[in-house]
């Protein structure tokens, strides 16, 4: 069993015994992949300590609930990977996301890409009408909607979104849904086609060397109000400082493991705001859950590759080198998950 907490001794891994108070066993049937896992596997993540089993994005059954899980065996739940302690100042102010002591599940411990779970009982959620697939892709959603809501923006708002990945998509897409108006900038055009066509997103499509230039004339001189950035790219971070117009905010959703740099004269004399956002909570994953049932957040068009548990040995590997035509990768784990 992956992610058993370090006081659980597990006397046979193939019958493990009962799950301790507020814990439960989960039966894993889908784990998406995502960029994290691809950095992970490439070395590049800066939260990850090595050895690990990867795996946060998850949907499954439960197998045995501890005391105290209000949810029986057989409940088919969506897992929220963010375990945090729950005393510290950021889990005091309702903000677990962002816990002092946070642990993921396939980043600071073990995660899902088994067959079997254990995990705390509030970071369950119910996966009733969602299909099992779906249940394993609310949280790369959750991770989008989470960053909309700390933007603060109006409906209205000049938005442009960097970076059209899963996360980059997921964003946009909760963007719109909160009244903004969207474009996503891009150096891949395979993918901005995709956002244009399947998911019907305005789209600016730009190279390294003139991605200023092409934001400028897009929005008149004037910048965006708000700026998303998901790429992932050092460069593409810094660059966005200059994306944001005077009186907006840029929001960070990706993560690197390096150093941001920006002109402090041009950040000032735009009074723009920084933002970071990181993780999501139950509220987002609420939201998404409701979003995917009421079609707003089209899941089932992101899903491009799909994988099983024995195959995701090579198939991530090979998607790590080779991501033409690739949005979101899931594995099948099980049929009884």
């Amino acid at each position: 069993m992956c992610n058993a907490p370090g006081d659980l001794q597990l006397q046979d891994r193939h019958e493990p015994e009962s799950p301790p108070e507020g814990w439960a066993v989960v039966a894993v049937s889908h784990v998406g992949i995502c960029g994290t896992d691809f950095h992970i596997f490439e070395g590049k993540h800066p939260f990850l300590n090595y050895p690990r089993i990867m795996g946060h994005e998850v949907s499954g059954t439960v197998l045995e609930a501890g005391t105290g899980v209000p949810l029986a065996a057989g409940q088919r739940v969506i897992v929220n990977p963010y375990l945090s302690c729950g005393v510290c100042t950021a889990c005091r102010k309702g903000k677990p996301n962002c816990c002092m002591a946070i642990q993921v599940l396939g980043v600071h411990r073990d995660g899902a890409m088994c067959e079997r779970i254990l995990v705390p009982g509030h970071n369950l959620y119910p996966a009733d009408g969602l299909s099992r697939e779906e249940a394993a892709g609310v949280e790369f959603l959750a991770i989008g909607a989470h960053a909309v809501r700390r933007s603060q923006g109006e409906p209205g708002a000049r938005t442009l979104v960097v970076g059209a990945g899963p996360i980059g998509l997921g964003t946009a897409l909760f963007a719109r849904i909160a009244g903004y108006d969207v474009t996503l900038l891009d150096l891949d055009a395979e993918r901005l086609r995709f956002a244009a066509r399947d998911l019907g997103f305005a789209t600016l499509e730009a190279s390294a060397e003139n991605a200023a230039e092409t934001v400028r004339d897009a929005s008149h001189g004037e910048g965006f109000d708000l700026v998303f950035d998901a790429s992932g790219n050092t460069r593409s971070i810094s660059q966005s400082f200059s994306y944001v117009a005077h009186g907006g905010a840029l929001v960070m959703v990706s993560v690197v493991n390096d150093a941001i740099s920006f002109s402090d004269p041009e950040f000032h004399k735009r009074e723009m705001m920084l933002i970071g956002s990181r993780n999501a909570t139950r509220d987002d994953f609420d939201h998404v859950v409701l979003s995917i049932r009421n079609g707003r957040a089209p899941l089932s068009k992101l899903i491009t590759h799909r994988t099983t548990l024995s195959g995701a040995v090579s198939d991530i590997a090979h998607w790590a080198r080779e991501k033409k035509g690739l949005i979101k990768a899931v594995i099948k784990v099980s049929e009884a998950g």
